[in-house]
């Protein structure tokens, strides 16, 4: 049988006794910490050397800020989960965050466990948010998508196939569930959940959980 490979975690962070301990604490909870970085360009850099399977990431960075980072890695590297962790529960922030590609805004208030949590649902696809912000990502969802959405280079003028369960996977996406939750309630697992929102994704070439969400709600997905 073979080893679970360990979650590989990148913190970026520019107080350096902060970043060290959360370095420290994801360590001792098992997990990988393949790089840190102190500002927002060597956080590009190394992050794109490293390929971490989750990237912890403060918003407030000398050289280059936390959601310009953020754009630029989740494009570069389409399996990247980025979890923000921030002085700020400013509104704007976390959904500035949101929109430029997190899968997950915590507040630096939490605890260690709540941290630790927080990353490993990162690094699962679900979405994590500081108690009171997930109504307030939901309603930004449903806001970008009665916007006009920006034209993609010929690809969505063709609706892709989907196949019957990637529809529902996709139905579910757009009403907040979790992929824990959407495993209960088709009764499949965590992994093929994920299996199927990553050929969702590919079909329809998006990037992330965001982009899926607008495209879902967009398509009257979280009606039905």
């Amino acid at each position: 049988m073979s080893e679970v490979r360990p979650i590989t975690v990148m913190v970026v962070d520019d107080h350096p006794m902060w970043r060290d301990a959360v370095a420290r604490d994801l360590s001792e909870a098992g997990m990988e910490v393949v790089a840190t970085a102190g500002d927002g360009a060597a956080a590009v850099r190394r992050a794109q050397a490293a390929a971490p399977d989750v990237l912890v990431l403060d918003l407030n960075l000398p050289e280059l800020p936390g959601v310009q980072v953020c754009k630029e890695l989740v494009g570069a590297l389409p399996g990247l989960r980025v979890l923000v962790l921030s002085a700020s529960g400013e509104h704007a922030d976390v959904l500035e965050a949101v929109k430029s590609g997190a899968t997950g805004y915590l507040v630096k208030s939490a605890s260690t466990e709540e941290l630790t949590e927080a990353v490993r649902r990162t690094a699962a696809g679900d979405p994590v948010f500081t108690p009171g912000l997930a109504g307030l990502v939901l309603g930004e969802y449903r806001r970008l998508a009665s916007e006009p959405a920006p034209p993609a280079g010929g690809g969505r003028d063709k609706a892709p196939r989907l196949t019957d369960r990637e529809t529902e996977v996709l139905r579910l996406v757009a009403k907040g569930l979790s992929y824990k939750q959407i495993a209960e309630r088709l009764v499949i697992s965590h992994r093929t959940v994920q299996n199927h929102v990553q050929n969702t994704l590919g079909k329809l070439q998006l990037h992330n959980r965001v982009e899926l969400v607008r495209y879902a709600i967009e398509a009257g997905l979280d009606e039905a």
